[in-house]
Formats: C-alpha cells, sequence, structure tokens
C-alpha cells in the first residue's frame, strides 16, 4: 500500500496546507486517497473528508492502542490507492518530553509510514539545513522519506534553499509552497473552520487552489511512490456489516454546522453492533427523524449557533418528549451543553432543551484542555462500573449545576494529573465534556447499542 505521514518541525508550519494540497493533487491525478489525521482532531479530518471524498479517521497512541491504530489504518484503507496521514504539533512532540509516547513519529514507527518533514522556511535561509539535518539525526529508526519547504519566498528563495538542505543534509526535497492566500482556512477558537461552513462553490474553488499547488510546486511522483511498510492485509481488522444484525436499532446523530464532531471509527463501532445512524439537524429541522430508538449528541459549535438552536423549538420540544419517553440519549462536549437549560453567549442566554438542570457558560479560555481517562463509578448506557475508557477534552465553556445530578465517570486528566467526577446521568441520559473514542474500549459501542435494545423491549411490555 502507498502511503506517508505529514509531519511538521512544529506546530503551525503549514502541515494542514501541505496535507490538503496533496491529497488534493493526487485526487486530481485520479487516486482514490483515504486520509488520517494523528491525534484527537475533529476540524482537520472535515477538510480531509471533503477533498478526499472519504471519511478521514484518526490515528492516536494515547487513546488507542497498537491493534486499534492498525486496525483503524487497514479498515480505511480498504478499496484506497494510497493514505495520507497529517501528523499533530511537532513530529516528535507527544506526551512526554522524554519520549516519544503520543507522537506523530511513534504512529509512523508503529505503522511503517515514510515522513514527510514540512519546515516553515519563511524567515530562513542556509539555517534551515541545520533544522533539516537535526532531524535527520535525532531518530535514526524514523524513515524520514523527503522535505517539503513551506512559505518560501519565490524560486530564488527555494534554490538558496536547496542548496543549504543538498550540501549537508541526504534527505530529498519533494518540493516547496509559497505563502498563498488563495488556500488559508480562517481559524477561531477551537481551531480551524469546519468544512461543513463552507459553501460547495468556495469549497470547490478551495480544493482546485490546492491541487494546482500541488501540481505545480510538489514532486507527486514521488510522493505517491512512498509506500507503506504495513501488511495491509494481516485480516486483523474485523469490521463487521450490520446487514447480518436482524435487530437493528436507530440512533438519531446530529449533523450541521453545530454538530460535526464525531470520530468516524465510533460511528463504524455502533454500525458494527447492529445500529443505523440516521442524520438531522437540531438547526433547520422541525422534527426529528421518525422511529429513532436513541440519541448521539456529538460536540461541535453550538455557541456559534446558539440564537438559531434556541428558535427551533419545535425541535427542542421534540428532544424534551424523546427524553422523557425513556428512550437512551447519549451526548459529548456541545450535545451536553445542548441539552442544558440554557447556554450564555456574549453575555446572553439562550434557552436550550431543559432535558438536564445544567446551564452553559462560554469562557472565553481554553478548560481542561487534553487527553483524559474515564472510569464509570455507576453502571451507565456505555458499561459497567469500573469499565475504563480514554478520550479528550477540548472546550471553551463551563456547566453550572442547576438541580441535583448524578454522576457516572471518574474523570484523570493526563495533563494535570487531577481527578473529578463527571459524566452526568439523569434516567437515560449520559452526557459528558469528554469526547471518547470507542476503540479504545470497543465493548463500549456494543454496551451502548445493547442499552438500546434493552430499552426498546422494555417500551414494548410498557405498551
Amino acid at each position: 500500500m502507498r502511503g506517508m505521514l505529514i509531519a511538521g518541525t512544529a506546530s503551525g508550519v503549514g502541515k494542514t496546507t501541505v496535507s490538503l494540497a496533496i491529497m488534493a493533487g493526487m485526487r486530481r491525478r485520479g487516486l482514490v486517497v483515504q486520509p488520517f489525521k494523528c491525534g484527537p482532531d475533529f476540524l482537520d479530518t472535515s477538510h480531509q473528508t471533503r477533498i478526499c471524498g472519504r471519511a478521514a479517521r484518526n490515528l492516536d497512541t494515547w487513546m488507542l492502542s497498537t491493534d486499534a491504530n492498525r486496525e483503524v489504518l487497514e479498515g480505511g484503507a480498504r478499496r484506497a490507492d494510497v493514505v495520507v496521514a497529517e501528523g499533530m504539533m511537532g513530529l516528535f512532540d507527544g506526551k512526554s518530553g522524554a519520549s516519544e509516547i503520543g507522537s506523530s513519529a511513534e504512529i509512523a514507527k508503529l505503522l511503517q509510514l515514510p515522513v514527510v518533514l514540512v519546515v516553515d522556511a519563511g524567515k530562513s535561509a542556509r539555517s534551515v539545513a541545520a533544522v533539516v539535518l537535526g532531524f535527520e539525526k535525532f531518530d535514526t529508526q524514523l524513515q524520514l522519506a523527503g522535505v517539503i519547504l513551506n512559505r518560501v519566498a519565490g524560486q530564488r528563495h527555494f534554490e538558496m534553499l536547496k542548496d543549504a538542505i543538498e550540501s549537508s543534509c541526504v534527505t530529498k526535497i519533494l518540493g516547496w509552497l509559497p505563502a498563498e492566500p488563495s488556500v488559508a482556512i480562517p481559524e477561531r477558537h477551537l481551531g480551524l473552520h469546519g468544512a461543513e461552513e463552507q459553501s460547495a462553490e468556495c469549497l470547490k474553488e478551495l480544493i482546485d487552489a490546492f491541487a494546482s499547488l500541488a501540481e505545480k510546486h510538489l514532486n507527486l511522483d514521488a510522493l505517491v511512490d512512498l509506500q507503506c511498510g504495513l501488511d495491509m492485509m494481516s485480516g486483523k481488522s474485523a469490521w463487521l456489516a450490520n446487514s447480518r444484525i436482524s435487530d437493528v436499532v436507530r440512533i438519531g446523530v446530529p449533523s450541521d454546522r453545530a454538530f460535526s464532531f464525531y470520530y468516524e471509527d465510533n460511528l463504524d463501532l455502533l454500525l458494527d453492533c447492529g445500529a443505523e445512524i440516521v442524520r438531522f439537524s437540531p438547526m433547520k429541522d422541525v422534527a426529528l427523524p421518525a422511529g429513532l430508538d436513541a440519541l448521539y449528541l456529538g460536540g461541535g459549535y453550538p455557541e456559534l449557533h446558539a440564537r438559531e438552536l434556541s428558535r427551533n423549538r419545535q425541535m427542542l420540544e421534540q428532544v424534551r418528549e424523546f427524553s422523557a419517553s425513556g428512550r437512551p440519549i447519549y451526548a459529548e462536549c456541545g450535545g451536553m451543553l445542548y441539552l442544558g437549560e440554557s447556554l450564555s453567549v456574549d453575555g446572553e442566554s439562550y434557552p436550550m432543551a431543559g432535558v438536564l438542570p445544567i446551564g452553559g457558560k462560554m469562557t472565553g479560555k481554553l478548560v481542561r484542555f487534553g487527553y483524559a481517562t474515564v472510569e464509570f463509578t455507576e453502571d451507565c448506557l456505555l458499561g459497567n462500573k469500573g469499565g475504563v475508557i480514554r478520550g479528550h477534552s477540548f472546550h471553551y465553556s463551563q456547566i453550572v449545576l442547576r438541580g441535583e445530578v448524578a454522576t457516572s465517570y471518574r474523570v484523570r486528566y493526563s495533563l494535570s494529573d487531577e481527578e473529578e467526577l463527571e459524566g452526568f446521568h439523569q434516567g437515560n441520559v449520559l452526557a459528558s465534556y469528554i469526547h471518547l473514542h470507542f476503540r479504545a474500549n470497543p465493548q463500549v459501542a456494543n454496551n451502548f447499542v445493547e442499552a438500546i435494545r434493552q430499552t426498546r423491549g422494555l417500551q414494548a411490555v410498557s405498551l
């Protein structure tokens, strides 16, 4: 299988721009490209998905085991011509300063992906060679397949950089990109704007611009020839087809500009366990889809669309009625804020679904950032007491309890090593700030589906 990992010397050097340009250039050549993102990112994956026409997936050595990462890569790569993974932060940056744990380098070695290093050369000349040489020598077990220079001032600047690198380093130069405003993606507090916020016309123009940059400035022939050394036919990946399961449950999943943060593998595992994913929009739809057995409310940007969400009173009432019926609801981060009584943004309070006795408030600063380990302190929708799963916390809001509500999680945050009781549990509702990656403990997906089936069975008996 052809493939590579696009890494950077640090955050902000242009990994996303280079990765999207490579993907778009390969797509223009007619190749089927499977995109991946290292780390717990939802925004880069949205752009990758739009450009490649295939759902991007997350690789992560902190949340996921070795086998789970291989399953994600193998399963995602089926029927693809090439895999392109975008790294996170700097190539060697991870959980610890003394080891590669949780880094893009660890993922590259684990999955035998050759590394293409992105270097910001915007303010560099001969010194760029020292940077490349350092990355060559830092970990000789890593396959450094090439370097791409970003934010180059022009051809003359590139020739100077090229002379410096070729005189001191063995790594091949696979191209360069200029500072190009036409492919700049706007950012906000959680990162890049999501792809779903762009019109189809703007998106097409952006993809065309990325592809043209790649064709003009990158050595696409050499990039396409890079090979992933992992055996993609190992047979370890067991992705089931829910068509074999007769007792299918229908799970409503909000999917619009307000709610778009889902790990694709979470949805895949639910499908494997016998779920049907039914998309809807809490912003635009006036009613929930018919025949739903449960809701899975992911994260996103409800704070940016609080007015529209609040004005859609018919949908809010539908969600309240759904909760009152006893059917299960699982919510993460933005989905949890939607289930609260209100959401306060810029000093204005917007009524929400009122399913949970909580109020949400935007803080203007990052709260509880980083990886998290969740232990179930009580039996809940996702598992029994004592079960453990990993996830990620990333939000600019806080909640205020406005009544009694039980908790089902003990959360330990990796960066601070602090613990708190979380995972708010009321009736058949479970809500948390933590974005869980179900492949960290695949039994969780099965537990959720089975809980839905049991609830449906009880409702049938009561009728």
